[in-house]
């Protein structure tokens, strides 16, 4: 079963927001920058196209110093999808 979370690193000002998985690995990830929440990645762990970033490339049980927020299914589904359109875009 997944879980979702947000975390923010606020020596970047950026959000973090994980759909991560029983094994710890991370299976979708969303990146927000800045004030206005600009989306830098919007990745999912079978993405091959490089313009919606990447995923954590540890578990999260690895991970050191990073506070989860929990999120709903539907809350981080909803941030997913706006990423993801607004990086889509971005290339066009």
């Amino acid at each position: 079963m997944s879980r979702w979370f947000r975390s923010y690193w606020d020596e970047e000002d950026t959000w973090f927001y994980f759909e991560v998985g029983d094994d710890g690995w991370v299976s979708r990830q969303v990146e927000l920058e800045g004030p206005a929440r600009r989306p830098v990645a919007a990745a999912s762990a079978g993405d091959v196209d490089a313009r919606y970033g990447f995923t954590a490339e540890l578990p999260v049980t690895d991970w050191e110093g990073h506070i989860e927020m929990p999120m709903t299914f539907q809350e981080f589904e909803e941030v997913w999808r706006a990423a993801r359109h607004r990086l889509m875009d971005l290339e066009v």
